[in-house]
């Protein structure tokens, strides 16, 4: 797969899945532009993707906030001219259940990064992308189809089954104009979300494991969203790619 001349967006891109995409898609020849919070991770991201020849633009943004998301989108359309795939990698978990009095605080925390975010990206790429007849992939979780495996990750749960159905929403109103939208679920990922949203107590009291026993690098699931992303995938929209070493198969 080569994406020369290709223009990426990725959000949440300092480390990750998000960091994994901007440095395969540099190999690959894109031009990439990473968004994050954490300038010194996002400086590491620069450092890989330019051994690869490639120099992604960084814009340090918080797409929670409409003006910051707003800035990140013109940015790239000053640098570049053009945009052919945005990839909503943005994610955040913040711990909340009913009983325990603060669910609706988690709430709108994790739903202003995890589906508004996605959602207002997605409104000011279309046109950009509508140009190109791109496409978008939304990075969202098994657990938009489980139910959380501790009561205090529902908010988190809930945010990921709304973004599978904007996934598929969003597809059908774009698809007349050549836009594709799909989304990707992985299981557990060896990133650093688990110490970012701190939760490794709760990961760990879980005991949990797949029926694969191993758990995902980054670099796989970025490889998915290369392909998703690439005209190998053309015929594929509204789609949810799982990537979860057997997890859905062990809880259904």
């Amino acid at each position: 797969m080569s994406f020369t001349g290709k223009v990426v967006f990725i959000s949440g891109a300092s480390s990750g899945i998000g960091a994994a995409a901007a440095i395969e898609f540099a190999k690959q020849d894109a031009d990439v532009v990473i968004i994050g919070r954490n300038e010194a991770k996002m400086n590491n991201v620069y450092k890989q993707c330019e051994a690869h020849g490639k120099k992604p633009l960084v814009i340090k943004a918080d797409i929670s906030k409409d003006k910051e998301a707003k800035a990140a989108i013109n940015k790239t359309i000053d640098k570049f001219g053009k945009l052919d795939i945005l990839v909503n990698n943005a994610g955040i978990m913040r711990l909340g259940s009913i009983l325990n009095g603060n669910l609706l605080e988690s709430y709108d925390e994790v739903m202003s990064t995890n589906l508004r975010a996605v959602m207002h990206l997605t409104t000011l790429a279309a046109p950009h992308l509508i140009k190109t007849k791109g496409n978008i992939i939304n990075i969202s979780s098994i657990g938009g189809d489980i139910l959380p495996i501790l009561p205090e990750f529902v908010t988190y749960n809930v945010s990921k089954a709304a973004l599978n159905h904007f996934t598929r929403c969003s597809a059908s109103e774009l698809a007349g104009y050549g836009v594709r939208v799909n989304s990707i679920s992985p299981g557990p990922v060896k990133t650093d979300f688990a110490e970012n949203s701190g939760i490794i107590d709760l990961i760990t009291k879980a005991n949990f494991t797949t029926p694969l026993n191993r758990m995902s690098d980054a670099v796989e699931v970025a490889d998915l969203i290369l392909y998703l992303s690439s005209d190998k995938a053309k015929g594929i929209t509204g789609s949810n790619y799982v990537t979860d070493n057997g997890c859905l198969i062990a809880r259904k």
